[in-house]
């Protein structure tokens, strides 16, 4: 369950995370550097900054971002929509929204390369809206007094919010899950990867306006590549981080093994 980090490599120029102003986040407000690793002592003073990480490898990073910051951990559900004859190959996201599924997002370019229109992705659209439901079922399920079916994603009005990930290759679960904390009212969204490729990290820099990453390695070929340990997460290890959070609690019945 636990990553080491990114091995030693460039590193750019990370933004600091803003102030807030008088009872909310002033998105020109200036920086100020984050508390000590494990710092604890801030948690719940913040309640204008929310970390929200993309299952599963960006949960084991968002982590330590969240302790770093003393604020909660919550997850932000992505689902890659991948070519119907070659999964690999992301073609666009689909992230949750209030109460399920948003609206898919896919990236035009690639379409076009391949040959492909949205509606060649139906298939892939329906089952991997399906998928997302499942782990918003398993991540965020609904207490047992509150009324029957799981939490959508929680109303974020007037807070910052951190986007975290494992990494940045395509941009496109990024991007998903950026468009889905604004629709749900964030003030002002921010990217966290530990390395990205060079032309994901500049074009991200156009959906958030904001990205802080590690190293952004000219001969990016993959972000396993840049991680000591990049073992599979499960569902069982999503949910012993977020407990450590006050999140959900581990149900191995309900645990397919298995990385996103």
């Amino acid at each position: 369950m636990t990553r080491e980090p990114p091995q030693a490599g460039r590193a750019v120029p990370a933004q600091g995370f803003p102030s807030p102003g008088p009872g909310s986040p002033d998105p020109e407000a200036g920086c100020e550097p984050p508390p000590p690793r494990d710092s604890t002592e801030n948690r719940g003073s913040r309640d204008w900054l929310r970390v929200l990480a993309i299952p599963r490898g960006g949960v084991a990073v968002g982590a330590e971002v969240a302790r770093a910051l003393g604020v909660p951990l919550d997850v932000i559900m992505v689902r890659k929509l991948g070519h119907p004859e070659a999964p690999e190959l992301g073609l666009g996201a689909i992230a949750e929204g209030a109460g399920g599924a948003g609206e898919p997002f896919f990236d035009e370019e690639m379409l076009d390369r391949v040959g492909l229109t949205p509606a060649d992705m139906t298939a892939v659209v329906a089952r991997e809206r399906a998928e997302l439901a499942r782990r918003v079922a398993v991540y965020r399920p609904m207490p047992p007094t509150e009324a029957d079916g799981p939490q959508g994603l929680a109303d974020l009005a007037r807070q910052v919010v951190v986007v975290v990930d494992d990494g940045l290759a395509t941009g496109v679960t990024a991007r998903a899950a950026l468009r889905a904390a604004r629709a749900r009212g964030a003030a002002r969204t921010v990217l966290a990867v530990p390395v990205a490729a060079p032309a994901a990290a500049e074009a991200m820099k156009t959906e958030t306006g904001e990205v802080v990453t590690l190293v952004t390695p000219r001969r990016f070929r993959s972000v396993g590549e840049w991680y000591a340990d990049f073992g599979q997460l499960t569902d069982d290890d999503v949910l012993t981080l977020l407990s450590s959070f006050g999140g959900s609690t581990p149900r191995n019945s309900r645990s397919p093994a298995g990385r996103a």
